[in-house]
């Protein structure tokens, strides 16, 4: 199929993602999985290695400073799912403001980043990549520090891998996340407001909240 970025954020709303079957598959296809990974926004786990690491590493965050460089990071792997086609939709997503990026950096060098798609009140992730030791999970910590504190009501990380089930996330069934997603999408959330997020405060308002 041929998608529009307007059908795009039409699948979204009623609860689909597409897929490639790899990188050099021009064929998308729609997925409605039974159960659907979601990350509680007051349910992140900080283990006390991940705490030390966010304090101590000297990486910089910033969110959309180099959003294809994370798609690009994500995709730069031997089985991938973002094909060029989803590669330019969601890059015009996020020039309408509809797609955001959060970056890890060290120093000039990207090594880590997590992007997704953003509906009212809803952040689907749809993926994230790491070049350096938890680098991914920096970036979800503060992405979820990020949603929480600019009004977001629903974090679908689609499915439920054992790396996100370790820092929180959970599965619920598709009528459930239906009527979450269906509420989080009639509100409204800021991915882009302006806030100060320092290793110290993302640490003490996740540990409060988990």
């Amino acid at each position: 199929m041929s998608l529009t970025p307007d059908l795009l954020l039409h699948g979204y709303s009623i609860g689909i993602f597409p897929m490639a079957e790899h990188r050099d598959d021009p064929e998308l296809f729609w997925v409605d999985p039974k159960f659907r990974g979601v990350f509680p926004l007051d349910g992140f786990h900080i283990s006390r290695s991940l705490a030390r690491r966010i304090r101590n590493s000297g990486f910089s965050i910033t969110i959309n400073r180099d959003f294809a460089g994370v798609v690009d990071g994500c995709a730069d792997r031997a089985d991938t799912w973002i094909n060029d086609e989803l590669r330019n939709l969601y890059q015009h997503l996020h020039q309408t403001g509809h797609a955001h990026s959060l970056e890890v950096w060290e120093e000039s060098a990207l090594i880590g980043g997590v992007y997704g798609v953003c509906l009212g009140a809803a952040f689907f992730g749809e993926s994230m990549f790491s070049r350096r030791t938890d680098a991914s999970k920096i970036a979800l910590a503060y992405l979820t520090d990020r949603l929480r504190r600019t009004g977001f009501h629903l974090f679908d990380t689609q499915f439920l891998t054992a790396h996100l089930a370790s820092l929180g996330a959970i599965e619920i069934p598709r009528t459930q996340y239906r009527q979450e997603l269906e509420k989080a999408i009639s509100a409204s959330a800021d991915f882009t407001a302006d806030l100060t997020q320092s290793p110290d405060g993302v640490i003490q308002r996740i540990t409060q909240t988990s």
